[in-house]
This record gives structure tokens, sequence and C-alpha cells, in this order.
């Protein structure tokens, strides 16, 4: 599809067709979702779309998972003019962080982790030992309280496979005690959520939100 071109009927998921496919052999992914993120009617009801099931629900706070997951959730924390949390791949922090160990769809070994000022309680913004390194005007800011746990999470990656990031992700929020549950109000967004064993898993406990239609998840899942 045209990166200029705007159906007559946009009916949820005409994006998808925006996605372009691996020319690069087996060592990538089958699909670069990336392409519709250029098309700037494609972003914006694609975003939508994921916010959609989430109408009238209390989300405190949106994290996005390293790297292309920053893309949808800076935009859906923007939608919903909240903050937006940054879960990274290991090694990028200079602050306090906690790490979780996970397995990628490829079946790679990997840890990523989150700073641990956003979410838990712990030592309010303003008194950290490094304040000297500040402006002055920084350093003459009153200590600012942290969230209290409990906060509220939307989750978002572009892409959900065999789960294993996802649910590396929820550990961490939950960790340190954010809510991610199904039982309330918040949850998990990507663009395709993969009826893999891992995907049902979450699927099963959270409340989720993806941009494929039922009559073409199979075609997803089987990767054609």
């Amino acid at each position: 599809m045209d990166l200029c071109h705007v159906p007559a009927t946009r009916e949820k998921g005409w994006y998808l067709a925006l996605m372009a496919p691996n020319v690069k052999g087996p060592n990538y992914a089958w699909l670069d979702p990336s392409r519709l993120y250029c098309h700037p009617q494609g972003l914006q009801d694609c975003v939508a779309d994921l916010l959609q099931p989430f109408q009238g629900d209390a989300i405190d706070m949106v994290a996005g998972i390293d790297a292309m997951g920053f893309i949808l959730g800076a935009a859906a924390a923007a939608t919903l003019q909240k903050g937006f949390l940054a879960i990274r791949k290991a090694g990028h922090l200079c602050v306090q962080t906690v790490a979780q160990p996970y397995t990628d769809y490829s079946g790679r070994e990997k840890v990523m982790e989150v700073r641990t000022d956003a979410i838990s309680s712990g030592e309010p913004v303003g008194c950290s030992p490094f304040l000297g390194w500040l402006p002055a005007w920084a350093g003459d800011t009153h200590p600012q309280p942290l969230p209290p746990p409990g906060m509220r999470i939307l989750l978002v990656d572009q892409w959900v496979e065999t789960g294993g990031t996802m649910r590396a992700a929820i550990e961490l929020v939950e960790r340190l005690g954010g809510v991610v549950a199904v039982c309330v109000p918040t949850g998990v967004a990507a663009i395709c959520m993969e009826n893999s064993e891992g995907g049902k898993w979450i699927q099963e406990r959270y409340k989720c939100s993806h941009c494929v239609p039922p009559r073409l998840q199979p075609r997803f899942d089987q990767h054609q």
C-alpha cells in the first residue's frame, strides 16, 4: 500500500497492509511493522484501535518495551495524556534499576531493566546524593513524593510472539508494585498477539488489546 493512500473506509486493521515482509532471510523477523508508522493516518488509527478497549478505564502510566514498543507506547501515552516509562535492555540506565532475565522470540537469552523511582516507593526525587551535579535551581527544589504502589500500568509493545518479552515486562512492573491485572482496568497492548503458548498465557490473565481482525489471526499465527 502506498504511504500516501488513505482508504475511503478505514476498518480496524486496514493499516496492517502497510507492513513490509522480510526480504533478508531467517535471521530476521518475518514481518516489519514499522513501515505503518510512516503513514500518518495509519499510525493514528493503529493507536486508536489499541486504546479503544481501555476507554473509560483508569490508567496511571504507559510503559513501552525496548525498542519498538517505545514508538507505540509513547504515542499511546501522548494520546492518553499520561506519562511514559521506558523498559530498557540491560546496561543503558545510569540510575538504580531492577532487572529481569527472559528469552525472546528468537530463543536468545536477554535481560531487561527498569528504573525503580517511577512505580514503587523509595528515595524521593530531589534527595539523590548526586544533587551536587545538578544546576543550582535543581538543588533548590523540594523533594517530590514518588507514586504510591498499585499504579495502573498499560504495557505496550510492537508484537507478542512467544510472549517471553512481555511476560518479563509484566513481572518487572508487578515486582515494583504496579498493577497489570485482569481484575482492574489496565493491561497489555500490541499490534499483534499471536496465539502461541505464551501469548495465550498473557491473554488469559490480563486485559489485552491488539489490531488483528479475527479473520486474519490464523495467518499471523502461521507467519503468512
